[in-house]
């Protein structure tokens, strides 16, 4: 089977905090052919693992880099990779998918309100400006 899953789903993978959900989450991922993950949620799930379960940032990025290597995984790489780029940095997941979207969708200038996102997308190289 082909899925696309929701965020409560890798949620519940990834945390095994209800273990009913979380055995039925694992094997209907283990069986799928491919695994459709949308970039709202990651962006999701990343949140998810930060703010409810108080995650650190490397544990995040860890759940999404697991993630990446599994054959059955599609995913926006590119732009995964800039959201992990943001995390590592310090930075918000969000922040740096929604700029490498931006950018590939013909913005040229990522702009925020967010002075540490605009820092942190300017240190790596891309242009962006604090308003």
């Amino acid at each position: 089977m082909k899925l696309a899953v929701d965020t409560n789903v890798l949620v519940r993978a990834v945390m095994g905090d209800d273990p009913a959900q979380a055995a039925v989450a694992a094997k209907v991922l283990m069986d799928a052919e491919l695994i459709a993950i949308a970039l709202p949620c990651l962006c999701e799930l990343v949140w998810v693992l930060l703010r409810v379960y108080r995650l650190g940032p490397a544990d995040a990025a860890s759940a999404i880099r697991a993630l990446l290597v599994c054959n059955n995984v599609e995913m926006n790489r590119p732009a995964v990779e800039a959201g992990l780029s943001m995390l590592d940095a310090g930075g918000d997941f969000a922040d740096g998918v929604i700029a490498y979207e931006g950018n590939w969708l013909g913005g040229e200038t990522f702009v925020s309100f967010d002075r540490q996102a605009v820092a942190l997308l300017t240190a790596q190289g891309q242009s962006a400006r604090l308003l």
